[in-house]
């Protein structure tokens, strides 16, 4: 499957940063000790393999998926082979007191890098898993940071999100008030963070339940009206990288826009999808029709899509990377941005956040009403609109 292709590209963005900082950047992971966390995700495999290939000293990998973990080193010993330095995996919850054990027993890395995430917008639909994204993309941020601190690691990566830059959903959100809080900690250790368009082809993504749905001869559905900047897994592996060895403190980096990377639709992806696996798109005109048509159609090389406008929670119109308000480094990287920040640190807003969330715990029941209202006080123009509305209830 030609990935560049199906997103409208016909080269990788990086080639010309990577080549640039080639010499730098081996330099520096030849003689780094790293710990990745939430490594056996897709963004995590990238960036882990562009650790491993550069060999590190050591490179230790954390990640909640038994299974996940074990296909990266499948994939690592089978394209790569072994490094002198130490390489282990640890299937571990970044919130577990083995977790904690593991850095207080052996926590003395140069570079930790925080992929980890509750990364769908479907996941503020309850409460519940609301505050677990809460909990994975804030406060277990917050605690590696400080463990990070004790132990004297020198540069601490966490990855954010497009979605943080003038949030409308939850889950962007989550990661804006998740820089606020590595703001507050970049006083006591250099931060780098990086915010990129939708990973193609990820795991649990749009584009990765098109394999799902060939396998399992179902209908192709995606939205007409949603467009969307895409990166491959290389390139965002590639990207995290360069923020973390190359970034300065409170540092966040972005993809530039350019003739290469452009807004595309999921549906005109969907299409260029199936013919380049052989189907022709047969457009349908309801689900009923898809799951009718799907039984006998394929084997015409015909593939049932249902293709709709998106009236959902959390959609956001368009993508962007910065607001109007920060900063901009764009003359050190071919076509890497860099939002320059200044320490400023919002202590009050933290720590009412903190508290209220503490609050929302004890009492052992909440509200995503509450939550949705607490966040509209951390950032000023929240664009949240519920529509009651979520893709769950979707094909």
């Amino acid at each position: 499957m030609n990935i560049l292709q199906l997103i409208g590209r016909k080269q990788e963005l990086f080639t010309d940063d990577i080549s640039k900082h080639e010499k730098e950047l081996n330099q520096l992971v030849s003689r780094s000790t790293f710990l990745v966390l939430g490594g056996a995700g897709s963004i995590g495999q990238a960036v882990t393999k562009e650790i491993f290939k550069r060999d590190p000293r050591k490179l230790h990998v954390v990640d909640i998926s038994e299974n996940n973990l074990v296909e990266l080193v499948r994939d690592i010993r089978s394209s790569f082979g072994y490094i002198e330095g130490e390489f282990k995996t640890y299937t571990l919850d970044i919130g577990s007191i083995g977790y904690n054990a593991l850095i207080q027993q052996n926590g003395d890395y140069d570079f930790v890098l925080n992929l980890s995430a509750l990364k769908h917008v479907r996941s503020e639909k309850d409460p519940f898993t609301l505050m677990r994204m809460i909990d994975v993309n804030i406060f277990n941020t917050d605690k590696t940071i400080e463990q990070a601190i004790s132990k004297g690691t020198k540069k601490y990566f966490c990855v954010s999100t497009d979605k943080a830059a003038n949030p409308v959903n939850m889950m962007g959100a989550s990661k804006r008030i998740m820089e606020m809080y590595l703001m507050r900690r970049s006083r006591d250790i250099s931060i780098s963070t990086a915010r990129f368009a939708n990973v193609a082809f990820s795991d649990g993504s749009l584009l990765h339940s098109f394999n799902q749905r060939i396998q399992k001869k179902q209908p192709i559905v995606a939205p007409t009206d949603v467009k969307r900047y895409f990166v491959t897994p290389k390139e965002s592996g590639e990207l995290c990288l360069m923020s973390c060895l190359l970034g300065g403190n409170r540092d966040i980096f972005f993809p530039k826009l350019s003739e290469e990377l452009h807004l595309i639709s999921f549906s005109d992806i969907a299409e260029r999808y199936l013919k380049q696996i052989g189907f022709e798109p047969h457009i349908c005109h309801s689900e009923d029709e898809a799951r009718e048509l799907v039984k006998f159609l394929p084997d015409e090389k015909k593939w049932p899509c249902y293709f709709t406008k998106s009236d959902t929670t959390g959609e956001k119109d368009f993508e962007e990377f910065f607001t109007q308000k920060e900063t901009l480094d764009l003359d050190r990287f071919h076509n890497l941005g860099v939002i320059k920040n200044e320490l400023n640190v919002e202590d009050e807003k933290i720590d009412h956040f903190t508290s209220t969330i503490e609050q929302m715990k004890s009492a052992g029941a909440w509200k995503k009403e509450d939550i949705v209202e607490l966040f509209f006080e951390m950032i000023p123009n929240f664009g949240h609109k519920e529509t009651g509305k979520y893709l769950d209830s979707k094909m």
